[in-house]
């Protein structure tokens, strides 16, 4: 373990027990992390997106100042967090615009080998989380697995680690989501 990545779990212990500044401290440590990873979800979306990736490390900053209850227990777990509230809010944005648009035809999402998710527009941000809300009900592991993949950004080293389960299991279970997303996508496009 690195010194910024104790020193992360010591700012997130210090948070937890209440102390204020440790947020404001961590966030100040570990934004340039979030930046990265905000740019990376906002990369695939529509050129004249709404939000920055200054205002998606915000609106996640608002959204984790409200965690009172969360156990932290280390840097891994935090990124997996601030991922999952990233996720949350570009799916929310884009249920929005969809709501604006009123009604257009959602098309199926392809996936490809690398698990790289071509998400270039809200609606398939939408139809990706009602996809994995689906997954969710059957095998949430696996929807944590992709949601540190896909909206966290790390190897799949760093995931075994975070789920605490070996590479080759997390390969498999992304490829099990994989397969299940493939299969889900090509049952909504025959409706």
């Amino acid at each position: 373990m690195t010194t910024i990545q104790k020193n992360i779990t010591v700012l997130l212990q210090q948070w937890q027990a209440g102390d204020k500044h440790a947020l404001d401290a961590l966030m100040a440590t570990v934004y340039d992390e979030l930046r990265v990873l905000a740019r990376s979800r906002l990369a695939g979306e529509r050129k004249n997106h709404t939000l920055s990736p200054t205002a998606l490390i915000n609106e996640a900053y608002l959204k984790l100042a409200d965690q009172q209850d969360t156990d932290w227990a280390n840097r891994a777990h935090f990124f997996a967090i601030a991922a999952k509230m990233m996720r949350r809010i570009l799916t929310d944005y884009a249920r929005e615009k969809n709501r604006q648009k009123r009604g257009s035809g959602q098309a199926p999402l392809s996936l490809d080998e690398s698990f790289d998710l071509p998400i270039h527009k809200s609606d398939d941000l939408v139809s990706l989380d009602e996809a994995l809300q689906a997954l969710a009900a059957l095998d949430p592991k696996q929807v944590a697995i992709v949601e540190l993949k896909f909206y966290g950004g790390f190897t799949d080293q760093e995931v075994a680690r975070i789920v605490d389960s070996s590479r080759a299991t997390v390969q498999r279970e992304i490829s099990a989501a994989r397969a299940w997303l493939f299969a889900y996508f090509q049952k909504q496009a025959r409706r």
